[in-house]
């Protein structure tokens, strides 16, 4: 089938409708019965041939909608007709024209309500899960070109010094932009290893940490500086970085890691976790190697439950699986159509039996004489009317509560921005969630100091946070080079 249609792309007599009977390829991955043992990656990624096969269902619209639906306005059209070719390497380049990380975002970043919406193959089938797998084809090219950590070329030096606060995507693509222009960047990061969020807030089945390793390589190829241990607003503020440190302009990339608890009875029980304290301790600090090298402290959990419907909450339930939990309960307050989380995550959480309680919301934690969770009370809900969000109100049903045993609660209901930027910044403007306040260009209320990604957005996805790292960057070394 694939010799047949290659051909007919290459004689130019491939129709429409040939395209629409290659079946959508579905891309390998572990059974669910041993991926809840391990943490290696759930999806295996496409081979050579679902890969060409999959790009040859793109139509090649003139009017390229998917592009429209791209936050970073990748040319998929053209770099998909290179997979077709079979030249990837040339697809990859097309790729790295607008993204940086493609590896990454052909992982995580939601395709399916971005470029993969407007896709005319999926409107086609009125089915946006038949629409091209715009997302897998990004991580093929990248995959297949793996071993190649080309470093892009830097101009000679300007004599500028740049601080660039966060190192989550955000940050890469701005110290990348940044230094290619030959400023002396230095990426300052509050953990001890750089990343940000895609290595404390993902967990390695979806994303693999060897991936971020190597853009930090290159970063550092390049000659990058990497302050690890550096809380900027503690160790040094924003006004002793360009007033005392010689930073002629600063980059705050430090996302939207505040989180959020939900006020009820019971929050501060030993076994209540927020999931930002319970991924990175399972992420970035191996606990789901504990004792077989690695002793950070977690719950030895066997009956867990996650508040939320969002991707975090995904994570946490799969994460608890898989350090061995033998119930992990997912509790939200509306229906499954509600939810915000990714259909593929929601998806591998079913198949990996994590137990779905829609509807519900939980009204306090229950502890033992000593502090210890020892369960959650829950009420039932119904759906009201539409709220601010649009989407319907949970509204409880009096005298429905219920209780569920549990030694563990993980609260995955949202971030917001911390604080410490803000009051250690006298003269940085916020709105009045806390985020830093910025112009067009990614300019924030200080003369040489930008920001970008969920400090500005609030939580946002990956390739959102790139988008403004290259906006802010495009925007600084204008700047930059307007200084006398």
């Amino acid at each position: 089938m694939l010799n047949e249609l290659i051909q007919k792309q290459s004689d130019g007599t491939i129709k429409p409708s040939d395209r629409f009977e290659i079946p959508a390829q579905l891309i390998p991955e572990q059974p669910p019965s041993e991926r809840v043992k391990n943490n290696l990656e759930v999806s295996l990624g496409y081979t050579e041939e679902q890969a060409r096969l999959e790009a040859l269902r793109c139509l090649q619209c003139k009017n390229a909608p998917c592009e429209q639906g791209c936050p970073v306005n990748i040319r998929i059209r053209d770099f998909i007709a290179a997979i077709a070719d079979g030249d990837y390497k040339k697809s990859l380049s097309i790729i790295k024209e607008n993204s940086l990380l493609p590896a990454v975002c052909g992982r995580v970043c939601p395709q399916e309500v971005q470029c993969q919406e407007t896709c005319t193959v999926g409107k086609k089938f009125k089915d946006v899960s038949q629409a091209v797998s715009i997302g897998r084809l990004e991580r093929f090219v990248a995959d297949y070109d793996s071993d190649n950590e080309s470093v892009p070329k830097v101009a000679a030096p300007t004599g500028r010094k740049v601080a660039v606060i966060g190192s989550g995507p955000g940050g890469i693509v701005t110290a990348t932009d940044l230094r290619r222009e030959g400023h002396d960047v230095t990426v300052f990061e509050a953990f001890h290893k750089p990343g940000g969020v895609m290595v404390y807030g993902i967990p390695e089945f979806r994303l693999p940490k060897s991936i971020i390793s190597k853009e930090i390589n290159v970063l550092e190829k390049m000659g990058v500086h990497m302050a690890m241990n550096y809380v900027v607003g503690k160790t040094r503020t924003i006004e002793q970085l360009m007033k005392e440190d010689g930073f002629d302009a600063v980059y705050i990339g430090v996302g939207a890691g505040l989180p959020y608890f939900m006020g009820i009875e019971g929050e501060n029980l030993i076994g209540v976790y927020s999931a930002n304290e319970f991924l990175t301790r399972a992420n970035l600090m191996k606990a789901y190697k504990f004792g077989n090298g690695a002793d950070t402290p977690i719950a030895n959990s066997k009956k867990v439950a996650v508040i939320g419907g969002g991707n975090v909450a995904m994570d946490s339930a799969r994460t608890a699986k898989r350090l061995g939990a033998e119930h992990v309960y997912l509790i939200y307050r509306r229906t499954e159509t509600e939810m915000p989380a990714r259909v593929e995550e929601i998806h591998h959480a079913k198949e990996e039996g994590i137990e779905f309680l829609l509807l519900q919301n939980p009204k306090k934690i229950i502890g033992d004489e000593e502090s210890f969770v020892t369960g959650i009370e829950v009420i039932k809900n119904e759906l009201g009317e539409p709220d601010s969000s649009g989407r319907r109100r949970p509204v409880p049903i009096a005298g429905s509560e219920f209780m569920i045993d549990v030694d563990t609660v993980i609260i995955a209901v949202g971030n917001g921005a911390n604080p410490l930027i803000g009051q250690t910044t006298p003269d940085l403007e916020l709105n009045k969630w806390g985020y830093v306040v910025v112009d067009d260009n990614c300019k924030t209320s200080i003369d040489g100091v930008y920001a970008g990604g969920d400090i500005v957005l609030g939580a946002a996805t990956v390739i959102l946070a790139m988008g403004q790292g290259r906006s802010a960057a495009a925007a600084m070394n204008e700047y930059l080079s307007n200084l006398k």
